[in-house]
């Protein structure tokens, strides 16, 4: 029981509530390429593995993190109630987190090897251009570079390797898809750094909203992501005559709705919006909006849920064109 308890100890550190993104960019390029003729079993060992990466980066962001705020008294008091918990009372050292780290990465390393064995060479490739993202997302992202390493991660990095160790080949249509998706993946970690703002701004952390040095300024940036996104959905369903890629544009007005939140959260973080039905699935809620971080982790979630609903339409139309 003690390993079960370790396992599940460090995936919730990880942040699991996360990896539904992980999971629907996955999807996306999944059915894209079964509809090609892919492999599955290619396509499924490529998902532990995607996943696994993608746990290991959030807990290197909290190895980084931790860091910084254990010699930073200022950012240390601005950052507590959300910020590396497990590592504050005890509950895990800094080693153990290093640990769980390497231990999480090699197993995705041999997930690596063995579509490297059954798809190509190709597979070396993909895993040296995203390896350096996931060890040094931490520090990418404090210089400002966040946004487009998971714009490149969950981009055409994933979709082109997916489609790769599922087809053996690359495909034109596949990198305006990841285009999509990815702008998608990215505003759930904007949305993340434009509430994180004051928090970054204490710690020196130099991220794309703080670049831009108000939190209004940033929030409208943030539109430059969701039009991408939409705008290559667009031509893809004007390239591949497959209209049903459009039904993904009625999620604009719930994108418009988390702008009016997320613009409310800039003036006043204690605000807390009655939840609707349509901001749902809010993993624990009812034990959350009793906490300070309810506010946070409504919108947070929210600009999460819309992401999913973009990429679960995308999947709708290829799976009936």
């Amino acid at each position: 029981m003690k390993i079960i308890d370790s396992i599940k100890f460090w995936i919730n550190n990880a942040r699991p509530y996360s990896i539904p993104m992980t999971f629907l960019s996955w999807l996306v390029i999944f059915c894209y390429s079964a509809k090609q003729g892919g492999n599955i079993i290619c396509g499924l060992i490529a998902l532990i593995g995607i996943s696994l990466v993608h746990l290991a980066t959030n807990l290197s962001d909290d190895y980084f993190d931790y860091q910084r705020l254990s010699c930073d008294e200022e950012f240390l008091n601005n950052s507590k109630e959300i910020k590396c918990r497990y590592l504050r009372n005890g509950q895990a050292t800094i080693k153990d987190l290093r640990n769980v780290i390497i231990l999480m990465l090699s197993i995705a390393g041999i997930c690596g090897a063995i579509l490297f064995f059954l798809s190509g060479w190709y597979v070396v490739l993909f895993a040296f251009a995203v390896l350096p993202i996931a060890l040094l997302y931490s520090k990418f992202s404090s210089k400002g570079f966040g946004d487009l390493s998971v714009i490149l991660a969950y981009g055409p990095l994933m979709f082109e390797g997916v489609y790769y160790v599922m087809t053996k080949t690359l495909s034109w249509d596949v990198l305006i898809l990841s285009i999509a998706c990815s702008m998608f993946v990215n505003t759930v970690l904007y949305a993340h750094m434009l509430m994180d703002f004051d928090e970054d701004v204490c710690s020196s952390k130099r991220t794309l909203c703080t670049i831009l040095k108000t939190k209004k300024k940033a929030l409208k940036f943030m539109s430059v992501f969701y039009i991408t996104g939409y705008f290559s959905v667009v031509i893809l369903s004007v390239k591949t005559q497959n209209y049903w890629y459009l039904l993904s544009l009625l999620t604009l007005p719930l994108v418009v709705e988390l702008f009016e939140l997320l613009k409310l959260y800039n003036e006043d973080k204690t605000i807390l919006p009655y939840a609707q039905p349509w901001h749902y699935p809010l993993e624990n809620w009812e034990q959350v909006k009793q906490t300070p971080n309810a506010s946070f982790f409504l919108r947070f979630m929210f600009a999460r849920n819309i992401s999913t609903w973009f990429m679960l339409s995308i999947c709708f139309a290829l799976m009936i064109s």
